[in-house]
């Protein structure tokens, strides 16, 4: 019987040590036994809202990666409050907050003090992507909350504007890749930009170039782009980063790039950059290369792009409400 045991246990041991493998301390699961209906809760939370407002799935899964990139995936974009993340310019248009507060409402109910709010924003991010069409994955779970969030420290989130290099970097100093960095650019194959963050490329952009525009745009596109963004236009009028399926989870995002249709300058120079456009080439499964599944490759950044710097064991804390630290 002692030996049995014995075994028993390295068994658990391993399997625990495999868990944990899959993130920083995160594991699939975690909840199991503390909090078994917060997966189904969370979705229940992000269809109802979706179906009322189609626009959150794309803004759930903007916050997640601009809360990631800022302090680590610890929810600190949710807390309000002067001078916060959710204050500075890179996040003022960001929408979805209730949905996340909905959820958490609902968990504190069911099993307070259990659920952290940055494992909602990771698993409300994951049910974007599915009701918009999108492949799901299994989320690993753990994060707790941190209690620190500043404007001043949005600085370094990608831009619209950056070039390749910068984008790069801001990735790889994350410990994403380039592939990485294609993959989940190609989460704007959902949601919208306000024109402020491209109209620039639109109107005296390039001296030499007749119609003053960027010259990566598709000529034929650049009307269209003109008359949805007009000079001294509303700056806040939002257009659709995917032209061809703006509400459906796809891979048609890259034919865009492809074609000249990239919205803002640093999705197209995903394409001018011969690094950057061999995944592009990838995904859209030209021929004469190896072709990458879109939705294998996101799943796969989002999972890795979600243990970036997470608190777990005793750091940070399990917020009662997402809005403010306890």
């Amino acid at each position: 019987m002692a030996a049995l045991t014995t075994i028993w246990l390295f068994l658990l041991l391993i399997a625990m040590a495999a868990a944990l493998a899959q993130g920083h301390g995160t594991r699939v699961g975690f909840y199991s036994y503390t909090c078994p209906e917060v997966e189904s809760i969370v979705k229940e939370t992000v269809t109802a809202h979706f179906n009322s407002n189609p626009t959150i799935a794309p803004g759930l899964l903007r916050m997640h990666f601009h809360d990631c990139f800022v302090r680590g995936c610890d929810a600190s974009i949710l807390i309000a409050g002067t001078s916060t993340e959710r204050t500075a310019g890179p996040n003022s248009l960001l929408r979805g907050y209730e949905v996340v507060d909905d959820a958490k409402t609902r968990l504190e109910a069911a099993c307070p003090g259990v659920v952290s709010c940055a494992d909602i924003l990771a698993l409300a991010a994951r049910d974007s992507v599915l009701l918009t069409k999108g492949a799901s994955w299994k989320v690993p779970t753990g994060r707790r909350d941190g209690r620190v969030s500043l404007a001043s420290e949005t600085a370094n989130l990608p831009a619209s504007r950056d070039s390749i290099e910068l984008q790069k970097q801001k990735f790889a100093d994350k410990g994403l890749d380039d592939q990485d960095l294609v993959a989940l650019v190609g989460g704007h194959t959902i949601g919208t930009s306000a024109c402020q963050f491209f109209s620039d490329r639109l109107y005296n952009f390039n001296t030499t170039t007749g119609n003053g525009a960027d010259p990566s745009i598709d000529p034929s596109f650049l009307p269209q782009l003109q008359a949805l963004c007009p000079q001294n236009g509303d700056a806040n009028r939002r257009v659709a980063l995917d032209t061809g399926s703006p509400n459906t989870f796809d891979a048609s995002f890259f034919k865009n790039l492809k074609n000249g249709r990239g919205i803002l300058q640093s999705d197209q120079r995903l394409w001018e950059d011969a690094s950057t456009r061999s995944y592009v080439q990838r995904f859209l499964g030209i021929r004469g290369l190896q072709a990458l599944n879109f939705n294998v490759e996101f799943r796969r950044s989002m999972v890795k792009m979600s243990n970036i710097g997470v608190k777990t064991g005793t750091e940070g804390e399990i917020r009662r409400v997402c809005s403010a630290i306890n």
